[in-house]
């Protein structure tokens, strides 16, 4: 069908979609008469905070509803077909072929028992695109334009035996696998590192350029739906606030809500005064570890000191997350040691005291798979304070309502709630407070604020914040986002390939001359500007022509 108004191809046309989810059954509205109208080719970008209704609308475009959510009114037309209307087969035999969703969360997405060539392969086979030969060539040429490492051979891995970002990118790539005509993106990008962002980026524009795909790309990150989206419209608690195309957006935002957007992430914590003499909480000396006979840390030093937080920056793979663990002895180093207020600590988790497990904490980067769904909240808090502090009785229960007032969250309104019944900032909230119910004195936070939309996040480094300044808690803050690293850090430690390549005080890491690794990192961080990804890679294209 034809817009009159722009002579382009409508593809998708939602029309007052109204949504509403189950609570102690009890029906209530959580998507309130939005409209969308999608031509051919055409990107929409769908922004707004936790709890706005993008995923919904997205899982909505293909006639699709999540558990304890029912589509209650409105209509769904896509390309002349009524989703609404249509049976069970007919919208299965569209989605993967000519409707694909890329998740937010890959990990929780793949089935782990089978390889991600035989994930990739089952959409183009099972709806006729495709021979199982033909797939599995295609799917080596797309994990190569998705930057994957060993494109050959990566497809023959398991879910777990690549990192994160890895996976996020194989799910773009399998999203692709039938060429379908439109793709929801829902946060496909919040794993990424911000060099591997710029790919993956790139890939998905030239793809959705070369094929004339349409899509609806949900994020929180302003900076990267400014670089993919053609218009983009604004929602606030199922709700559209606004819609205009990408530039006046932009330049000219009319509500309230739309400018608040766009003024978050102004938040910076004073930076700590620097320790010249204080023994540090954590040191690591001379670790090299890695798995199996490759080693993933070469070398690396670095000391965390008391009420201050070092930023561990790098693209997927430099590290990060293995340091995590060979600090809290969830991995041996082949050499080196790390030490706890000066004193070695037993390489393997296992040899260490109850109270050394105590002192070292993690807040994990995914809610949603690090706290037990089948847990109520006063059990999650609860355990820790039970084992480290053999709290019982009245004192745990007022250790749990107390951690919850910390975390700013009713106690009675949530201590005998479940995991799925938070939104996701709330989760990340009992994930602060069960790393807190230790006491400890160092806390990892690994990507703790990736997943969440910027205004919850700069909730979330408020809150570590002022819970740092209270508890004098020494912080290890692994991340890709450099905003977030400007808003909290004091010291920052940059790694590539294993290694420390630049470390030191965060004000003299953001000023030049830098490591060329780290100029590459700051270069590569979005900004709020439509032509700046076309420009970046044009200016990296020119260098590497010269």
């Amino acid at each position: 069908m034809k817009d009159t108004a722009t002579g382009k191809t409508v593809l998708l046309t939602i029309r007052g979609l109204t949504i509403e989810g189950r609570s102690d059954e009890t029906w209530s509205e959580i998507v309130k008469g939005v409209d969308i109208t999608l031509h051919k080719g055409e990107v929409l970008g769908l922004i707004g905070e936790s709890g706005a209704g993008k995923s919904t609308i997205g899982l909505a475009a293909m006639g699709f509803a999540r558990d304890g959510c029912r589509i209650s009114g409105g209509t769904i037309d896509f390309d002349g077909i009524d989703l609404r209307a249509a049976t069970k087969d007919e919208r299965r035999a569209l989605r993967g072929k000519r409707i694909a969703y890329v998740a937010q969360s890959a990990a929780a997405s793949f089935n782990p028992a089978h390889r991600l060539m035989d994930q990739y392969c089952e959409a183009p086979v099972q709806h006729g695109v495709m021979s199982r030969a033909e797939a599995e060539r295609d799917a080596v040429e797309l994990y190569r334009r998705m930057q994957l490492p060993n494109p050959d051979e990566i497809g023959f891995r398991y879910p777990h035996q690549v990192s994160g970002g890895q996976l996020q990118r194989a799910m773009t790539a399998m999203a692709m696998s039938c060429r379908p005509d439109l793709i929801i993106f829902d946060e496909p990008t919040t794993a990424l590192d911000v060099t591997t962002q710029i790919e993956v980026l790139s890939a998905i524009r030239d793809i959705v350029a070369q094929f004339d795909t349409a899509a609806i790309y949900i994020t929180h990150d302003l900076a990267v739906v400014a670089q993919m989206a053609d218009r983009i419209k604004v929602l606030l608690k199922g709700e559209e606030v606004e819609e205009a195309d990408t530039r006046t957006m932009l330049a000219t935002p009319r509500e309230d809500y739309t400018k608040s957007l766009w003024a978050v992430r102004s938040y910076a914590r004073p930076v700590q005064p620097p320790v010249t003499d204080a023994v540090p909480v954590v040191s690591v000396r001379g670790v090299t570890a890695g798995y199996g006979a490759v080693d993933i840390l070469k070398n690396i030093n670095f000391d965390i000191h008391r009420r201050r937080t070092v930023a561990v920056v790098g693209e997927s793979g430099s590290g990060k997350s293995t340091a995590a663990r060979v600090i809290t002895g969830l991995l041996t180093p082949r050499q080196g040691e790390v030490l706890f207020d000066g004193e070695p600590l037993p390489s393997d988790y296992r040899r260490r005291s109850r109270d050394q497990l105590r002192q070292a904490q993690m807040i994990y980067q995914m809610a949603d798979t690090a706290l037990n769904p089948k847990l109520r909240l006063r059990e999650l808090i609860g355990r820790p304070a039970q084992m480290y502090l053999g709290l019982q009785g009245k004192a745990l229960s007022e250790r749990i309502r107390g951690l919850l007032d910390l975390i700013e969250l009713e106690p009675d309104a949530y201590i005998d709630r479940l995991p799925s019944e938070l939104s996701g900032g709330q989760k990340q909230r009992i994930g602060i407070a069960r790393a807190l119910a230790a006491e400890p004195q160092f806390i990892i936070c690994d990507e703790v604020t990736s997943a969440l939309d910027q205004l919850v996040a700069e909730g979330i480094l408020k809150l570590l914040d002022r819970l740092q300044s209270e508890f004098e808690l020494a912080y290890m803050f692994i991340t890709h986002d450099l905003a977030t690293v400007k808003s909290i850090a004091d010291e920052v430690v940059v790694m590539q390939n294993g290694r420390v390549v630049e470390q030191g005080p965060k004000d003299e890491m953001f000023q030049p001359p830098h490591d060329p690794y780290t100029e590459l990192l700051l270069s590569s961080v979005p900004e709020m500007d439509p032509d700046w990804l076309t420009r970046l890679l044009q200016e990296r294209r020119n260098k590497a022509e010269a």
